[in-house]
């Protein structure tokens, strides 16, 4: 069974109840708590904010000697709380107890009003201990204000000649923050905590970099794997924390990046892909929450098949363990795809790669998606092509095939998609349609993996490159569509050997008329018509920044963008910008080293990034790192906006 908290929802956004009571300070406090609350006799529970049984699923009343549940609302009397029927507040005068306990934070205002009620020398508890200090909060008035828990998860990595590398920008100033900084919590992978400290954040859209070589030597921590929790204090704008991690290693065959951990544990997570022949597939599960994860909470199954095969490990608090695919799923193999019942136990997981061919072993890391549960399809998409056009559009870079393989796998995104109907279609840089196919009603369980260089069937695209584009087929299922839809796209690199993938939704793009809240917007409500785009530059001299960025259209747009590359300095200053003008449904494929002089870039200097704005229409954005040659290797992810 999954925890039975809220974490996030399409209507309200993210919950930051769950955060308050599995902040990393929160957990000594909860069990100081929960030690004086075995202690005190017979205990009241008082309910009045429906956060007693999350807190219960995380920190655990057994052992409390609970002589009654009472609730506010009356439509939770009778309801089974803590197995018993809760009972009105009103009740609890003349009980025969020793201490109430009030699960909510804040708890003053709610003790006064039930004071009359509490029978004379009962102590009262809350959930207050468990308030982060004063210097921590940015809305002390309302201790559960979104912006007190911008935090999130990255995977963290120092050990074996593996580093890990937490890249972003100090977007948070730009929305008006003062003096933002973050605060930081290292778990080791038996969730111990390693280091904390604290780390301040430049001028607004600064660059942000933690890097797990740096932390290593600052602590002097042994070998590590684990993950870091990050905390921004100050926010302002935006409660998500997000990020580029970059995974590099001492030899030049090691480079991977991938998105930010989507600070919401979820049910399910799906897009895992099955190990080939030559592969093992390790998924990485990181408890995040400070209650074990119970042998047999998660478990793994293929796409479309309801039998499935839990772990019989427990894993500790805030905890790493590595969970082989094949020791679950044994004679799972590319292209199926694996499906992650997660029970709200961990964000958004990463996954690695270990590939070994002619004696050479290559590691890739990426992540799976969310899957989503509140999710339906809806037939009145079909109906609305005469408006939205191609509505929902799920592009991909195409890169040059001379080089590289670009291969696709869509991937359920929904529990009740049952058939997903597809077709691809193949854009030219300058906005040309090249090749269409229809994909068909693909069923929940298929393999149908498929190469670009198929869809072209011997052509070219005239520009050396390109973009993928997949669409809804009606024709082939009208009533199938549900807006989430998602596919792992993997390059492989013919002269390195190496290969990077990512995977990520359907959204629409550049159209005035919305459907729910699409086009997405950065801020603010929908339509997004415009472009803030985050890209990193390279960690060293050897490695160069690559991009892919395409101008997709569900309606017609703009003939051409107006797009600026902005060569920034770690403190947010710019150094130098380059204009490009992509065509409507079409790309651009670019290096900062090949688009920056040499002089601007050492002028822009270490941690620099390009800020990539456009005015006039929403760009999606694929970004990566790339060493030439053949022992080197590449990276690739979709990019963030702030």
């Amino acid at each position: 069974m999954p925890l039975k908290i809220e974490t996030f929802s399409n209507v309200t956004g993210g919950s930051s109840y769950f955060k308050a009571i599995g902040h990393p300070l929160a957990a000594e406090p909860a069990r100081a708590l929960l030690a004086d609350l075995r202690g005190a006799g017979r205990v009241a529970v008082y309910d009045p904010l429906n956060m007693l049984e999350p807190f219960d699923e995380i920190h655990h009343l057994t052992g409390v000697d609970v002589a009654g549940v009472y609730a506010q609302n009356v439509d939770k009397i009778g309801q089974p709380l803590l197995g018993h029927p809760a009972q009105p507040v009103t009740a609890l005068a003349g009980t025969d107890i020793d201490a109430v306990f009030i699960a909510a934070f804040d708890a003053e205002r709610l003790v006064a009003h039930i004071q009359h009620l509490i029978p004379a020398g009962v102590k009262v508890y809350s959930l207050d201990p468990l308030k982060l200090p004063a210097d921590l909060l940015t809305n002390p008035a309302t201790y559960l204000a979104p912006l007190n828990f911008a935090t999130n998860y990255a995977f963290f990595r120092d050990a074996d000649g593996h580093h890990t590398r937490v890249v972003t920008a100090n977007y948070w100033s730009s929305y008006g923050a003062e003096d933002p900084y973050l605060w930081l919590c290292l778990f080791g992978e038996d969730g111990q905590v390693l280091a904390r400290w604290t780390q301040d954040l430049p001028g607004a859209d600064g660059t942000v970099v933690i890097d797990s070589a740096h932390v290593r030597r600052k602590f002097d921590l042994p070998a590590f794997t684990g993950q870091l929790f990050i905390h921004v204090v100050g926010a302002a704008g935006h409660d998500v924390v997000k990020y580029a991690l970059d995974t590099y290693g001492d030899t030049a065959d090691t480079l991977s990046c991938t998105h930010d951990a989507n600070a919401w544990p979820s049910d399910f997570y799906a897009g895992l892909p099955a190990p080939r022949g030559d592969e093992r597939v390790i998924l990485w599960v990181q408890n995040s929450h400070p209650c074990p994860i119970p042998a047999g909470a998660v478990a793994l199954n293929l796409m479309g098949h309801e039998a499935s095969v839990a772990l019989a490990q427990e894993v500790a608090p805030y905890a790493t363990y590595a969970l082989d695919v094949a020791s679950l799923l044994p004679d799972a193999r590319w292209p199926q795809q694996i499906e992650i019942r997660a029970g709200k136990h961990f964000v958004r997981p990463r996954y690695e790669v270990i590939r070994t061919t002619a004696g050479v072993t290559r590691h890739r890391i990426a992540h799976p998606n969310v899957e989503r549960v509140d999710l339906k399809p809806d037939p009145k998409l079909a109906s609305l092509t005469n408006l939205m056009g191609k509505g929902f559009i799920l592009p991909a870079p195409i890169f040059p095939a001379s080089r590289f393989r670009t291969l696709a796998l869509p991937t359920p995104m929904g529990t009740t998609q049952t058939h997903l109907p597809l077709t691809a279609i193949v854009y030219d840089a300058d906005g040309t349609e090249v090749a269409r196919r229809d994909l068909g009603r693909l069923p929940r369980d298929h393999e149908t993996a498929f190469e670009a260089s198929d869809l072209l069937e011997g052509k070219h695209l005239p520009s050396g490159y390109g973009h993928l584009e997949l669409v809804y087929d009606f024709a082939a299922g009208e009533n199938d569509a549900d807006g989430w839809l998602h596919a792992l796209f993997r390059y492989e690199d013919g002269v390195s050997g190496h290969a990077a993938e990512t995977s990520f939704g359907a959204h629409m793009f550049n159209t005035v008329l919305t459907y729910r809240n699409e086009p997405q917007s950065y801020s603010g409500r929908a339509p997004g018509l415009s472009t803030r785009l985050f890209l990193r530059t390279g960690m060293a001299a050897d490695v160069d920044t690559l991009c892919h960025l395409i101008y997709p259209a569900s309606t017609p747009w703009k003939t051409r963008s107006d797009t600026a590359l902005i060569l920034t300095t770690k403190d947010g200053d710019e150094i130098a910008r380059r204009t490009v003008n992509i065509a409507c449904s079409g790309s651009f494929h670019f290096r900062v080293g090949q688009t920056f002089t040499g002089a601007e870039i050492k002028e822009a200097g270490r941690d620099a990034y390009v800020l990539i704005r456009d005015t006039t229409c929403r760009l999606f954005g694929y970004h990566g790192l790339i060493r030439e040659g053949a022992g080197g290797a590449f990276a690739l992810d979709h990019m963030f906006g702030f």
